[in-house]
């Protein structure tokens, strides 16, 4: 039996947000996913709000993932105690609020889903996710397993995605907003790509307008980020699983566009 798990790119402010709840459904019918995860960490561009990821759950995702800018906004703080279906990075400080990983109940039984956060180029440091993964693998029995690496550095996501091969379902990335085109099934059989993409405005830098980032570059004194408006896109990638095995049959890029 096939199970199908789409990954959906870092939802950008009200445009990502939008087409989240106009599209996320119809791309989940289009595909025939059975399960959905939504990296929202940028919906309020910086952070997200529990409206906000409510709103995500609604339109059809499954679980929603966070990175960086988890504490963006903090009346998510709360939030994120109370809802177990939102994650934050597993290799934040342990005394973090939320958690990092967790089971699910999906039509093929158990699926665990995992967040992390790399270390290279990013703005803190948490626990080291390369050592932190083998603990959180020892206490997770299925084989439908997801991890999401939340990083800046190519490198630190392949290097990841390899340690784990044939150790989990798939892997993908998040963060940069920059969809790869390196989907792809790894030598013992877990799916991978390097990042998603993202959700929100096309016509834009990352999501933001891009006047307000050519300003910043320049060394303009400059406003607080807005998002672009106009078109939107959906970046995401599905991954086909065979169930009995927990191995990746298959991982295509899945965009939707206006």
């Amino acid at each position: 039996m096939d199970f199908k798990v789409l990954a959906v790119g870092d939802v950008v402010g009200n445009p990502g947000i939008d087409r989240i709840a106009r599209s996320l459904r119809y791309l989940k019918r289009k595909t025939g996913a059975d399960f959905v995860v939504v990296n929202g960490e940028n919906a309020s561009v910086v952070g997200i709000t529990p409206q906000q990821a409510d709103l995500i759950l609604d339109s059809g995702a499954d679980v929603v993932t966070l990175g960086n800018h988890v504490w963006g906004k903090r009346e998510i703080i709360p939030y994120l105690d109370d809802c177990s279906r939102i994650l934050r990075p597993a290799n934040l400080a342990p005394q973090a609020p939320g958690q990092g990983w967790n089971v699910f109940d999906s039509s093929a039984g158990p699926v665990a889903v995992i967040d992390l956060i790399g270390r290279c180029g990013m703005d803190y440091t948490p626990d080291n996710p390369f050592l932190l993964i083998d603990t959180i693998l020892k206490k997770i029995d299925t084989k439908l397993i997801f991890v999401e690496m939340h990083a800046e550095a190519t490198s630190e996501k392949l290097a990841m995605g390899y340690m784990l091969d044939g150790r989990i379902s798939a892997l993908w990335g998040t963060h940069t907003h920059v969809p790869t085109a390196d989907a792809q099934v790894f030598p013992k059989g877990t799916g991978y790509v390097t990042d998603l993409g993202m959700t929100g405005p096309i016509h834009s830098v990352l999501g933001i307008e891009p006047k307000l980032s050519i300003a910043k570059f320049r060394g303009d004194v400059t406003s607080r980020y807005q998002w672009a408006e106009g078109a939107t896109k959906i970046e995401a990638v599905l991954f086909t699983i065979d169930t009995a095995t927990g191995r990746c049959k298959s991982a295509e890029r899945v965009d939707l566009y206006n």
